[in-house]
């Protein structure tokens, strides 16, 4: 398959690359519903999901459940705002809740990166602050999109993962 342009000439086209995690119930279910709850908002089309891997919780309280996490590459319509809330509101219908800093949940969805954009408000920073110090992102990240180089920083995801 050939790799798209992360910077697409198609007007009022963005990708996106989203980080899926959870670590509480039916984890893969989570995962994979996420996935296409995010293709059913009618503005969204999902293109690849990386492999799912299994990885220890990092920061947050001790003693968590293992995550299973992946990364999906997403072609969308929709302002990075608006498709960040749909993030939000799929978290929400999958019953995530946020008491505890980097607790345990049912479903992460984190945006990573939008097309070539970046930003920083009170709640989106684009891209993802600490992307590239988690592997559990940069190797499915890597696996999906090789070749997309992450804005603000001239080095593509691949180069990040060496």
């Amino acid at each position: 398959m050939k790799q798209p342009d992360f910077d697409s000439p198609v007007k009022n086209v963005s990708f996106a690359l989203v980080a899926f995690g959870s670590n509480l119930g039916d984890r893969e279910q989570f995962l994979l519903y996420a996935w296409q709850l995010l293709g059913e908002t009618g503005e969204v089309r999902p293109l690849r999901l990386s492999t799912i891997l299994e990885t220890e919780a990092v920061g947050g309280p001790a003693g968590q459940p293992a995550y299973l996490n992946a990364v999906g590459l997403l072609e969308t319509t929709l302002p990075c705002e608006v498709f960040f809330e749909e993030c939000r509101r799929i978290e929400n219908t999958l019953g995530r809740t946020r008491t505890t800093h980097w607790g345990p949940r049912t479903i992460d969805l984190d945006l990573l990166l939008f097309g070539n954009e970046t930003r920083s408000t009170p709640v989106l920073t684009i891209p993802h602050p600490r992307m590239l110090s988690r592997p559990f992102v940069l190797i499915p990240a890597t696996e999906i999109a090789p070749d997309w180089i992450v804005p603000g920083t001239g080095r593509t995801i691949r180069e990040w993962n060496q």
